[in-house]
């Protein structure tokens, strides 16, 4: 199996170039286990690997770190089972979130994919305001986003949910489909040609791992029952995977999302174009839609085209982006300081020695 297989693009050649040259090999992350990687190489090998302490030594945040689906420059060992990850060819696309918990900073999900599929259950689970912040994300990835409908054999209104999704995800393709019935899956297979990376997101109970072991044609993926009374289910993935498809590409399972706080964003106006068209009919150019004369964004929302609900959730979003900069600025301000310090330290001892 050539690396073109496993998503290698010419672009990452002159990165490569120089370790290649070292003697050293690429290879893709397909699996990480708290800081132990396992790589697959186009020989079709897998092994074990961690980064080396210049490695550690040299990255500063979480997200400099391999991620699955990361091409990774490595020396291998003499048993040929091993290897140590010298470097992360830089990413074409991410999926990044601020990290869980009260530190602010950021944790890249996966990286190097094509296609983002955004997975939601048309029973309980379906969440508009929780799909906007999915679509965000998406946007901001480099990844094209495609918005999958799961249990639609369970659903009595799918066309109506269809329709409400398609309001809010302009020119966002949109799939029902039923994994476990296996129906609509035909539809998937033009993000599945060789080479093709695809990456899903989703709550728990929403059906990821039943799509990836239907897409796989193979039980690669333990899968979980959701409770009957509101839908919800557990956490039966419980690490990221890639996983090669049969019929070309590959797929990323990921661990259901229970906090999903955004992390920097410049898509914001194109998540929410709707609302942008509205804003530039505004009759200050400033206007902040909060009651100001003449706004034509609180006129669409009186009159109906626009609903109060997504214009909230653009607010909620905008406000936390917002608060997030401001946290994350900070926090370098800190960084630095503490670095001149060190080094204001080093000049001064040796000054007296």
């Amino acid at each position: 199996m050539g690396l073109d297989l496993l998503g290698w693009r010419p672009g990452f050649e002159p990165y490569y170039l120089p370790y290649r040259l070292q003697g050293l090999q690429v290879g893709r992350v397909v699996e990480e286990h708290r800081y132990v990687y396992t790589i697959m190489t186009g020989a079709k090998r897998a092994l074990q690997a961690a980064v080396s302490g210049k490695f550690r030594y040299a990255s500063e945040h979480k997200r400099d770190y391999p991620v699955v689906g990361d091409w990774v420059v490595f020396r291998q060992a003499e048993d040929m089972a091993q290897g140590t990850i010298h470097a992360v060819i830089p990413r074409f696309s991410q999926v990044s979130r601020k990290a869980a918990g009260n530190v602010t900073e950021e944790q890249v999900l996966v990286a190097n994919i094509d296609t983002l599929f955004l997975v939601n259950s048309c029973t309980h689970d379906f969440n508009l305001r929780r799909l906007e912040r999915y679509l965000v994300m998406a946007q901001e990835s480099g990844a094209a986003p495609v918005i999958i409908l799961n249990k639609a054999d369970q659903c009595e209104d799918t066309e109506q949910k269809i329709s409400q999704v398609q309001q809010i995800a302009a020119n966002v393709p949109v799939h029902a489909i039923s994994a476990a019935q296996q129906t609509g899956i035909d539809a998937l297979a033009a993000y599945c040609r060789p080479g093709q990376t695809i990456a899903m997101l989703g709550s728990s109970g929403v059906g990821k791992s039943t799509l990836a072991n239907t897409l796989s044609e193979q039980e690669r993926m333990s899968v979980g029952a959701v409770r009957a009374h509101d839908g919800l289910g557990q956490h039966t993935t419980t690490h990221r995977q890639l996983i090669m498809l049969p019929r070309g590409g590959m797929i990323i399972d990921t661990p259901g999302l229970r906090e999903l706080q955004m992390w920097k964003s410049t898509q914001m106006d194109y998540s929410f174009q709707d609302i942008q068209d509205f804003a530039v009919e505004c009759k200050y150019r400033d206007c902040l839609h909060q009651g100001e004369p003449g706004c034509a964004v609180q006129k669409a929302i009186q009159t109906g085209e626009l609903s109060s609900e997504r214009f909230s959730s653009y607010v909620k979003l905008t406000k936390e982006l917002q608060h997030l900069e401001l946290k994350d600025n900070k926090r370098e301000q800190l960084v630095q300081k503490e670095k001149r310090k060190k080094l204001f330290q080093a000049i001064d001892r040796r000054k007296r020695s």
